[in-house]
């Protein structure tokens, strides 16, 4: 059992360093859909003057706060999303901390959660899930799973191959008998990544609840827009939240979800 103290100092070392993965997540953000490369010299300019932002500029949190959310170059309002995307990864970071306490599979969910917040906001923008995050994330969660508690290679590997094949079952159907496209390939592989890392139940779970969470939004925009909103927004989003429900409260929710003996 680690002390209260070493217990606090953990918790606000895994905050910090959530904001700090968080400015990174940005760059992956606005650079990975577009093509850019994420590395030097590449550094992190706005978009409207090209003005090069310094280190005071890159503070995660604060430098948008000091700044008043406007590039210090020419002015032009810088996105609320910045600050964002940054406070929601420390909050992550510090979420799977408390939960998992200072192990390594807390390293490995932190950088699950982290690329899945990249997902969500990127197919919010571009309607895309790239490859370089779905299938290097589950060729990642594949490899470190023999190390994760409750995890390991096997289970890692069929949570992998339910979570994709599964979805991949539902939207060929979906299509056969509509005619129209459902999930997209990248929703398949986003699954294989979260099976991956998550388990079979995990799979299987992040399915249901995602759904459930879809199923609400979009009834809610239905009745807000009073359309048919089919194909409106994109379904990644959705895998996320309820993958990192699963994270979080799968173990209560397991009896619910996936009634059978785990594999």
């Amino acid at each position: 059992m680690i002390a209260p103290h070493l217990e606090r100092i953990g918790a606000a070392w895994f905050s910090l360093l959530g904001l700090v993965a968080g400015s990174f997540l940005n760059v992956v953000i606005y650079r990975v859909p577009r093509g850019f490369a994420l590395g030097l010299p590449s550094r992190s300019a706005c978009p409207s003057c090209g003005h090069r932002l310094s280190w005071f500029e890159n503070v995660p949190v604060l430098s948008y706060l000091w700044l008043r959310g406007r590039c210090a170059g020419c002015g032009s309002p810088i996105s609320a999303r910045y600050p964002l995307v940054e406070a929601m990864t420390a909050v992550l970071f510090f979420a799977v901390y408390r939960h998992f306490g200072l192990t390594f599979t807390t390293l490995y969910y932190c950088a699950f959660a982290a690329a899945l917040l990249a997902v969500t906001f990127i197919d919010l923008d571009f309607r895309i899930i790239p490859d370089r995050i779905s299938i290097g994330g589950a060729a990642l969660a594949l490899l470190a799973s023999y190390w994760v508690e409750d995890l390991g290679f096997a289970k890692s590997a069929l949570g992998a191959a339910i979570g994709s094949g599964s979805v991949f079952s539902l939207a060929w159907a979906y299509n056969k008998i509509t005619n129209r496209e459902g999930m997209g390939l990248g929703d398949v592989k986003l699954l294989a990544f979260i099976g991956a890392a998550l388990g079979p139940k995990g799979a299987i779970g992040t399915i249901i609840l995602s759904s459930f969470v879809g199923s609400i939004v979009g009834l809610i925009l239905m009745a807000v827009h009073r359309r048919d909103l089919r194909m409106a927004v994109p379904f990644g989003p959705f895998l996320a939240i309820g993958a990192l429900i699963f994270l979080f409260w799968g173990d209560s929710l397991t009896l619910t979800l996936y009634p059978f003996p785990q594999p």
